[in-house]
């Protein structure tokens, strides 16, 4: 029960003294407004004296989504030993200042391209999907601990749409794939292949002809393109299609054929555990509209995942280290009494962490194995051969006793000045003094015979 009181992490913060922004301008955005504003954005970061210097790659987010509106900045801090501010705190301060930058969306991305917690929501229906999207976006953005939330989906830019009459159209001999490549021949050019070659000695040029950027805006010349129907007849593109200004995503992300909509936020004071217990209990999120469902994605479902892999691996391991002690012991019972030892171990890492307010993170994870092998292999790590029972190797003669009735206290201080512990290629540690008792005027330090020692030599 003390392990659910402890938060839960995927792998602490470090401090690199760098990490990466990712930016989006709204739709319809240029590469020339992009470079200004990463300009901008440049400027503003180099007033922090944590920052020592920036790069940006335009036209690409840090994931490798190439869209002219977006861009990667790379911030380098100086080492931390020369500033005071730790990089956490450097990069609440970044988003700030970047978010005074007008039309700019910015983000911050770990090392592998996610944000500190993301989530993912799924459905078929577009519209049911955007409106959900929207309500728990505007939820998160209440919730503390919770900053720069943000939904990673493509934002809505204006469009022409062309929409075909089908009665007219059959009418008219003319198809839906007809419409469909005259508009995109007209307005983007034709698929390379269908492209008309101009030959120049051994080299072939395609020639692509298409409309003018300034004339993509023009409904009525768009509405008077001829459309050839399967009679050959040609009409136009109003006779057989509704043409009128409209609005839609710029881009579209889908996981197994049904739209998908990410939303991301930065953390404040809370871990990755604790922020998606948060979303789990938001309103919006226990009432989602038929259709749409929660997908964990990024940090926290890697952490799932491998938090999982290791509860089967320790119990995997549990076994096989239980079956090797009933070999080497030849009982069942002893290996018993090893195994009760180590609940005992778990409990002192988990109020070691309770006491200093850390998560339960991979390292810790990692600990924990290291530690359970440990209390394990404590008594049979002078074994070299496992086929031996363990009552062969342990010392029946000539043991360094107290007499009974003898004090705790005293058996400790008799036992303690006899400590030694060697192994097999190594050097033994025993006590240099020999016998005695603090305080006494006289010391005797003496020797009989030396047999497979060294050190441990008295000069007068």
């Amino acid at each position: 029960k003390a392990a659910t009181l402890l938060p839960q992490g995927f792998i602490p913060p470090e401090d690199a003294s760098r990490f990466v922004l990712s930016l989006e301008l709204p739709a319809g955005s240029t590469l020339n407004d992009t470079r200004a504003r990463t300009d901008e954005v440049v400027k503003k970061l180099k007033t922090m004296p944590e920052v020592k210097d920036v790069l940006v790659f335009g036209g690409t987010s840090p994931t490798g989504t190439r869209e002219v509106r977006r861009a990667t900045v790379i911030v380098k801090l100086t080492p931390k030993k020369e500033r005071k501010l730790k990089q956490r705190a450097v990069e609440a301060a970044a988003i700030v200042i970047v978010g005074g930058v007008p039309d700019i969306r910015a983000w911050k991305l770990n090392d592998r391209g996610d944000r500190e917690l993301s989530v993912s929501f799924i459905a078929s229906d577009p519209a049911a999907l955007a409106k959900a999207v929207a309500e728990i976006e505007s939820q998160m953005r209440q919730v503390p601990g919770f900053t720069n939330v943000a939904a990673v989906a493509g934002l809505d830019r204006p469009e022409i749409r062309v929409v075909p009459r089908d009665d007219e159209a059959a009418r008219l001999g003319v198809t839906t794939d007809q419409i469909s490549e005259a508009v995109r021949v007209a307005t983007i050019g034709d698929v390379g292949p269908a492209l008309a070659k101009f030959t120049s000695g051994d080299r072939q040029i395609p020639i692509r002809v298409q409309l003018d950027e300034a004339a993509r805006g023009d409904l009525a010349l768009i509405s008077a393109m001829s459309v050839t129907g399967t009679t050959g007849l040609a009409v136009p593109l109003v006779a057989v299609a509704d043409v009128g200004f409209g609005q839609g995503p710029s881009s579209i992300e889908r996981f197994n054929r049904e739209r998908r909509v990410v939303i991301g936020t930065d953390l404040v004071g809370i871990t990755t555990g604790e922020g998606l217990e948060k979303i789990q209990a938001l309103p919006a999120v226990r009432n989602l509209p038929r259709g749409v469902r929660l997908q964990v994605t990024g940090d926290a479902e890697i952490q799932g995942e491998v938090f999982a892999g290791f509860i089967k691996a320790m119990g995997l391991g549990l076994v096989i280290v239980f079956g090797v002690l009933v070999l080497l012991f030849g009982s069942v019972f002893q290996p018993i009494t090893i195994m009760l030892s180590l609940p005992l171990s778990i409990g002192g890492v988990i109020l070691a962490l309770l006491l200093t307010g850390q998560p339960i993170s991979m390292p810790v994870v990692i600990g924990v194995l290291m530690l359970m092998g440990i209390v394990t292999n404590r008594d049979v790590r002078f074994a070299t051969n496992p086929a031996q029972p363990v009552s062969e190797l342990m010392t029946k003669d000539r043991l360094i006793t107290v007499r009974e009735g003898v004090s705790q206290d005293e058996a400790k201080r008799l036992l303690h000045q006899f400590r030694i512990e060697a192994e097999a290629g190594l050097p033994g540690y025993p006590t240099p003094e020999g016998v005695h008792h603090d305080g006494v005027d006289f010391v005797l330090i003496s020797m009989i015979r030396r047999t497979n020692l060294t050190g441990g030599e008295t000069l007068v």
